[in-house]
């Protein structure tokens, strides 16, 4: 004869409830695109920063999507300055999927944005854009606009995307941000950081990326000089685990345009 061991009640309950929490604060992380526009010529900057301007970041504000952020690239001698930047925050997957429906219904939208919209085949608004999809990191959940103040042009909110040679090894960075203490670090030292995210879908995966800010190029270089000076950089950074796990950083040093939200 079987013997039957029954589960007590509190304890089924007591499963319930911390699966579902765990769940629910697994929910409230941050999901962000990233769409980066390519332009062939000063026309094509005019059109798209017009169509975002007065039409994409109006109709996403309607639809209760945060601080969203414009920038381009800081001027240099070696980086062609032929891109717009475009960072939107959604509280849920849902709210990303329902976006293009939601646009094609609003009326408005369609109205400002109509000589983007509907431009021709030879009269494009731009060369390409490309999306990157992103998760936020548990240690910062959700994006948090940039305080930094002063002049615009002056700003440098600065994007990085770190490569791994292996998923395996892109996991161990990610810890090293999350548990190793890296994201707790830049917070000590005032990088005013947007966000950091998991990249779900993009085409230099496996990678993770983040943006920091500050007020002029001077800041930013001191603020880096400070991080790699500090003990704890140097403590987690000597630890074998997090060795390699970074084959490829990209670093871009941005502005935000005089429409960016931040």
């Amino acid at each position: 004869m079987k013997t039957i061991v029954r589960t007590p009640l509190f304890v089924l309950l007591f499963t319930l409830i911390t699966t579902s929490s765990l769940w629910s604060q697994e929910q409230k992380r941050e999901y962000y695109q990233l769409k980066t526009y390519t332009l062939a010529n000063e026309k094509q900057e005019e059109a798209t920063d017009t169509y975002l301007k007065n039409a994409y970041l109006p109709a996403l504000k309607r639809m209760g999507i945060g601080a969203v952020g414009v920038f381009k690239i800081r001027p240099s001698n070696y980086v062609a300055a032929n891109k717009i930047y475009v960072l939107i925050p959604f509280n849920s997957f849902d709210q990303f999927e329902k976006l293009d429906k939601t646009l094609a219904s609003d009326k408005a939208y369609q109205s400002a944005g109509s000589e983007y919209i509907n431009a021709a085949h030879n009269n494009a608004p731009y060369e390409h854009f490309t999306s990157t999809f992103m998760r936020a990191f548990t240690e910062m959940p959700a994006m948090k606009a940039s305080e930094v103040k002063g002049p615009r042009k002056d700003r440098v909110y600065e994007l990085r995307s770190y490569e791994s040679p292996t998923e395996a090894l892109y996991w161990r960075k990610v810890d090293m941000f999350n548990a190793g203490g890296e994201v707790t670090l830049f917070d000590s030292l005032g990088f005013n950081a947007v966000f950091y995210a998991e990249v779900l879908s993009g085409d230099r995966m496996p990678n993770l990326m983040y943006m920091t800010t500050f007020t002029d190029q001077k800041s930013r270089d001191e603020h880096w000089d400070a991080f790699f000076s500090a003990p704890k950089w140097k403590e987690i950074s000597a630890l074998q685990k997090y060795k390699n796990t970074v084959s490829k950083a990209d670093i871009l040093l941005l502005y935000p345009t005089e429409y960016s939200e931040y």
